[in-house]
């Protein structure tokens, strides 16, 4: 087996904007060579395109993390926070531990290992790319599950994102359990 020092990692997340929901983080460290047609950032890519490359990407990489805090982390720490701890619970999960991690974005990170923040890293640098993919498919999955939970906010639509449907679905319904309250319109509405 190779040294761990040769490895590099990417980081990306899913779920920094959204009103409801959880924010997630993924570390993936690509083999050298991994073959990933139409890899891109996940924003790029259909539904189909992203599970697909998901279980590619998870089946063939040498190491992935995922990293996963939820509505009430966010709304006690903020997003800023919320996204940094993220980035390293995901980081922690890799084995072996990769000399470099690559962050998209330019946010200051609490990593321990050392880390380059490379800002649109999502669009160029293959590691960051497949590591969005795996933090959007994880966010969207757990949001289909709180669709079942909550079906009248319709969460298996809009992830959670503040979109038309969703503010008139949050006008009628009210936020609930899973809405971060310390987000506008959230915040509005709970002070009427």
């Amino acid at each position: 087996m190779a040294s761990d020092s040769q490895y590099i990692a990417g980081i990306d997340e899913a779920g920094r904007g959204p009103l409801a929901g959880p924010v997630v983080c993924a570390a993936v460290i690509l083999k050298k060579g991994q073959k990933l047609p139409n890899l891109k950032d996940s924003k790029q890519l259909s539904h189909a395109q992203r599970e697909k490359l998901f279980e590619l990407i998870t089946k063939n990489c040498i190491s992935y993390g995922i990293g996963i805090l939820d509505h009430e982390y966010i709304d006690k720490h903020n997003i800023l926070k919320a996204v940094q701890k993220a980035n390293e619970i995901a980081a922690k999960k890799l084995s072996p531990q990769p000399k470099l991690i690559l962050i998209d974005g330019r946010d200051k990170q609490i990593l321990k290992t050392p880390f380059k923040t490379i800002i649109k890293g999502d669009t160029f640098v293959r590691p960051i790319m497949a590591a969005s993919i795996l933090a959007k498919v994880t966010r969207d999955r757990l949001m289909v599950e709180y669709a079942v939970k909550y079906p009248e906010y319709r969460f298996e639509k809009h992830k959670g994102y503040g979109t038309r449907l969703h503010q008139q679905l949050l006008e009628t319904h009210k936020p609930c359990a899973i809405h971060r309250k310390s987000y506008n319109p959230v915040a509005n509405l709970l002070s009427k």
